[in-house]
């Protein structure tokens, strides 16, 4: 079990046995982190992503339950919420998580279809789900959010311009949603990773070797982060433990970000 939190008795339980857990994006990479994360604290997991062959792969690692998504499809939405509810039962845990846009040097070198495609992964997918989930959650007393977003929120990268400009309003989103759902009981926040070791962060930096020499080099901690360490982040976040944190965010970044958040 990877996200124990000692305590004055020793180890505590998470509270996360038995509560359904949604996690797109999560065949690979942050999200499969993060899935990895939730089931070993005994949560029933649904793993979402494009894939049918990557997610049968996660899935069947993890012992969840895979469902094609593609978060570029609002319709596809209710879909894959009546999917995960009718095989699992209603969802506690929800892992807001996707693949990041894709990268230009120029930050107005984006198509308007990228604009759009943008809009709709980072913003509009994970709004419609909440729509649908926050209302379910609230009413039974008890939920989690978590939002994966990037450490380029409070410090832009220039080749990162899509995400750059719909993450952040995400997390203002996500503080109006937090106030009002507080008081029953669920929870909202954001994860910022720095750089941590997935084929996005391997393939800009050339290699594995190359992004860990950088890493070495540019990090305070000295070391790419790891898909576990996201994992364990997300986990408290969704703890009982956690029941007090809403509406902020997390970075996990090894020390990178000069900025003070």
């Amino acid at each position: 079990m990877i996200a124990r939190v000692n305590g004055p008795g020793g180890l505590m339980e998470l509270g996360l046995g038995g509560r359904v857990a949604l996690v797109t994006g999560g065949s690979k990479g942050i999200g499969f982190g993060i899935a990895r994360a939730l089931a070993a604290e005994g949560a029933k997991v649904a793993i979402a992503s494009r894939s049918r062959e990557a997610v049968d792969a996660a899935a069947s690692e993890l012992g969840a339950a895979g469902f094609v998504f593609d978060s570029d499809d609002l319709d596809a939405v209710p879909v894959l919420l009546d999917e995960v509810e009718a095989a699992l039962g209603p969802i506690d845990v929800y892992i807001a998580n996707t693949g990041g846009p894709p990268p230009n040097e120029d930050p107005l070198g984006f198509t308007r279809e990228e604009w759009e495609s943008a809009h709709r992964t980072l913003v509009l997918s994970p709004m419609t789900i909440l729509a649908r989930l926050l209302p379910q959650t609230r009413e039974r007393g008890w939920g989690r959010v978590v939002l994966v977003a990037s450490s380029a929120v409070l410090e832009p990268l220039p080749i990162l311009q899509l995400s750059n400009v719909h993450r952040p309003g995400m997390i203002v989103g996500f503080k109006v949603l937090a106030r009002q759902s507080a008081g029953d009981g669920v929870t909202l926040n954001t994860l910022l990773p720095g750089r941590i070791a997935t084929d996005r962060i391997i393939d800009t930096a050339g290699s594995r070797e190359e992004a860990e020499a950088s890493a070495r080099d540019t990090i305070p901690a000295g070391r790419l982060g790891d898909i576990a360490d996201m994992g364990a982040a997300a986990a408290f976040l969704c703890s009982d433990q956690a029941g007090y944190i809403t509406g902020t965010t997390l970075l996990v970044d090894g020390g990178l970000t000069v900025s003070v958040s």
